[in-house]
């Protein structure tokens, strides 16, 4: 199974931006965490990052071309209005779980409005940097309850 990772804006700064709202491990260890995830359950996870919306629908788009399976998206800032990438991921059938580091239901009004998450199959939050390994075993399981893994 092939599985795509995409993450948005600033989200190459963990460990730099806001350690008391993301935690202070870094994006490499973000990554290798989901490489490790990748080969426990044996199917290939690749880890797209982008902090322009263009970028992230093109990726996105591509997906339906290239074998994706499943998508796990933390869009950042971009969840809150990007009405493109809402769009982009409409169109892609396979399962997509939205993942947020932080718990964006005890932060900001701003951050409580999702307009990517009802195209996606669930959304995730709170949960820190595990929250993307929860997002896969979604993945996972939605693959497997449709008979194709």
């Amino acid at each position: 199974m092939k599985i795509l990772v995409i993450n948005g804006p600033n989200i190459n700064f963990l460990g730099i931006r806001e350690k008391t709202v993301y935690g202070a491990q870094d994006y490499d260890f973000l990554l290798n965490m989901i490489a490790q995830k990748g080969q426990q359950e044996n199917c290939t996870i690749e880890v797209f990052q982008s902090n322009h919306e263009g970028a992230i629908i093109d990726r996105i788009q591509d997906s339906y071309y290239d074998g994706t399976e499943g998508i796990v998206i933390n869009p950042g800032a971009y969840t809150h209005y990007s009405y493109a990438i809402r769009d982009a991921l409409a169109s892609i059938t396979v399962p997509k779980v939205e993942i947020h580091i932080s718990n964006i239901m005890e932060r900001e009004d701003f951050r409580k409005v999702s307009v990517t998450a009802p195209v996606c199959d669930r959304q995730i939050y709170g949960e820190g940097l595990n929250g993307y390994l929860t997002a896969i075993d979604h993945v996972l399981a939605m693959h497997r309850a449709k008979g194709s893994v």
